[in-house]
Parts: C-alpha cells; structure tokens; sequence
C-alpha cells in the first residue's frame, strides 16, 4: 500500500507532485540572478499562484530562498550550496585540495579555483585569491558553461563516450560551431594533460586547468588558473611555470585521494 502522497505509474516510478514543485521553484530561481515575484514564477511553472505561494513559503521558512524587502521577490539563498558540501566526497575533495591551492596561489601570486561538473554546467567548489593587490578570481559557487571554460575541457577530456555524450545533453543546445569546437579539443586535451587556452570570456587572462584524478583513475575536479601577466610583484612567474607547478599541486592532490593506488 502506498502512502497518498505519492503515486504508481504505469511505468513503476513513484511521482510526488509536491516535491516536484519544490524541486521546480529552485532549479527555477537558480537560472535567474534578478530573482522573481510569486506571480512571475507561477507562470513561468504553469502553476496557479496559491500552490505556489505555499511552496515557496515552505522553502523560505528551510532557508532555501529568501525574499527581497524592497521589491518582493524571490531569491535563492546559498542553502543548496552549503548542504552539497556536506557531501562526504565534495568535502573530503576541497579539504584536501584547499591548503595546496592556496599554498600555491600564494607562491606563485596567482588566484586558483576547483571545479567539478554539475548538471552541465562547471561549478566552482573552491577558489583562494592570491595576496596581491589586483586579482582576477572566479565566484565561488559559479555554475558556467561548458563550453566557455578550460575546467570543462578538462572535466570532459577523460571521459568514456556514453558520459560525454549524457555531459553534452545535459549542457542543452548551443550553436553547433561552439559545441564543435568543444569536442573537438577534448583529444588535445588528454594527450597532453591539460588544458591551457585563453580565456573565452574575458582578453588577456588565459587559463591552465589541470585535472584531478580519483583512486578508480576517473578524472572528478578540475584545478583551474586564470593566469594573468603580471608586471610587478611579489612573483612575476611565467605561464609555463605556474603550469609545470599546477600539474605538481594537481597530481599531489590526486595521490590523496587514492590515484594510483589499485
């Protein structure tokens, strides 16, 4: 017998209609930065506006979505974030990557983000800054496209078909010229351990990933770089250095986490 909430399909899936809606409002409030009104997000669900009002509710009373005093909308609160590093192998990924990458942004004088993929997207899990005055860094928590990063040419290039395939289904649809050249990189890529292109979003930066291993050899993180040419500085490395050092910092990090050891 099953409990009222939930429903038996045809197919043997159980559906639980208010866990979908919650489920809808968050991914909902994730895509959108400039937040919602309750009306704005009923029609944008299909929804009537008092099921969802009592949703939303429910989610700001958990602390999963706040509201703004000034215009009544909706916003997503860090919440999800903090609860995914609660995750024994996120956590058990940036403690251990963490002192290393700072230890190196501060030798090097260069800002480092971890990232991993996450529906499609690259998701920054880590990011320490360097001590220099002028930084460029990447926001903690960032969800960005695949295709615009190094980290997810490295996050990509070690993987068997059928994953890239459900990765590139997952990134949605992009200009095919774009998705192309993507793929096409990913066998560069592996051949040489990294990847070190410029920057697809901002001129002058170009990044160095490296990628981080686990004990079954599958690549789990990406150590990333947004190098800058620094003129002055405590350290005026150069981007063959600081890439020789983040190939040493990435592979000691995998050797943690059991790389090489079967």
């Amino acid at each position: 017998m099953t409990d009222k909430t939930e429903d038996l399909t045809a197919e043997g899936k159980y559906r639980a209609p208010a866990l979908s809606k919650g489920l809808d409002i968050l991914e909902l409030l994730a895509s959108v930065a400039e937040g919602l009104t309750q009306v704005e997000i009923a029609k944008k669900l299909g929804r009537t506006t008092p099921e969802i009002f009592r949703m939303v509710m429910v989610l700001c009373e958990r602390g999963y979505v706040e509201q703004s005093g000034e215009d009544d909308r909706y916003y997503l609160t860090t919440k999800m974030f903090e609860v995914a590093h609660r995750h024994p192998p996120i956590r058990r990924l940036t403690s251990i990557a963490g002192e290393a990458m700072q230890r190196l942004a501060d030798q090097l004088n260069q800002s480092i983000h971890l990232s991993i993929i996450n529906s499609g997207c690259v998701l920054v899990i880590a990011q320490v800054d360097c001590p220099d005055n002028n930084i460029t860094s990447v926001r903690l928590g960032a969800n960005i496209p695949i295709y615009d990063t190094a980290s997810g040419r490295v996050l990509a290039a070690w993987m068997e078909p059928p994953a890239l395939e459900a990765l590139l289904a997952d990134a949605g649809d992009e200009p095919k010229d774009r998705r192309a050249a993507f793929v096409a990189d990913l066998p560069d890529v592996r051949a040489a351990g990294y990847c070190e292109s410029p920057s697809l979003t901002i001129q002058g930066v170009k990044n160095i990933a490296v990628p981080v291993f686990d004990f079954s050899g599958k690549v789990i993180a990406s150590v990333t770089m947004p190098f800058i040419h620094r003129l002055s500085g405590t350290s005026i490395a150069t981007a063959e250095e600081c890439r020789e050092q983040m190939i040493e910092v990435a592979a000691g990090i995998s050797r943690r986490l059991g790389a090489g050891v079967r």
